[in-house]
């Protein structure tokens, strides 16, 4: 490989992230580790955890963290394919109230992490459908309608998965008839027609 060419290449996997990409990726790219570390002094990358950096020219993502705890598991394993869920998700999705203290990732339930996680991330075993993973700014998150159902299996509470379907509901990002559903399915009550979903205002 052309010595520059990990370059180019290293730069569209970050591109797909946020910007950070991991030591694995590197090396996969072309990168030798000695300019991995060379790269860091020079403050053209940072090394934000063990393993994995981002690139300085990068603007700083609001959802960084979240990026950061997606790469994580790959750091050994870079077949494994984590997702942000459960109140994370809703979090992103500005789905209720819901502020959680850690970041909540769901893996593939095949997959066994022996090395302990960082105090600050819950991993959850799940085997998610595509249907159930789209991409907030380059992060693979799991659906509004997948994280609402997570969120009520870990018992976040009746009050705060109500509030979450109204506010999908009320923002678009819940079809009606989801959003319907979902009382049912998760709360047992009549769905709520007082108020019709406002349509979405896209930007001039």
């Amino acid at each position: 490989m052309h010595k520059r060419q990990w370059d180019a290449v290293l730069y569209g996997i970050a591109e797909d992230q946020a910007g950070y990409f991991t030591a694995a990726q590197a090396r996969a790219a072309g990168l030798q580790q000695v300019r991995l570390i060379q790269l860091a002094q020079q403050a053209d990358i940072e090394r934000v955890s063990r393993g994995v950096y981002r690139f300085s020219r990068f603007p700083v993502s609001r959802l960084g963290q979240y990026m950061e705890a997606v790469l994580w598991p790959q750091v050994r394993r870079p077949d494994i394919a984590g997702v942000i869920s459960h109140q994370s998700a809703l979090a992103i999705h500005e789905l209720s109230d819901v502020s959680p203290a850690r970041v909540h990732l769901t893996v593939p339930s095949t997959v066994r992490i022996r090395r302990e996680a960082p105090k600050g991330l819950v991993i959850h075993y799940a085997d998610l459908a595509p249907a159930d993973v789209e991409r907030v700014e380059g992060v693979p998150v799991t659906t509004p309608a997948r994280s609402i159902r997570d969120a009520h299996a870990s018992h976040l509470g009746n009050e705060l998965v109500a509030q979450a379907i109204a506010d999908g509901r009320r923002s678009g990002v819940l079809s009606m008839a989801a959003a319907d559903r979902l009382e049912r399915e998760l709360l047992g009550t009549k769905p709520s027609r007082r108020r019709a979903a406002r349509p979405r205002m896209h930007a001039r």
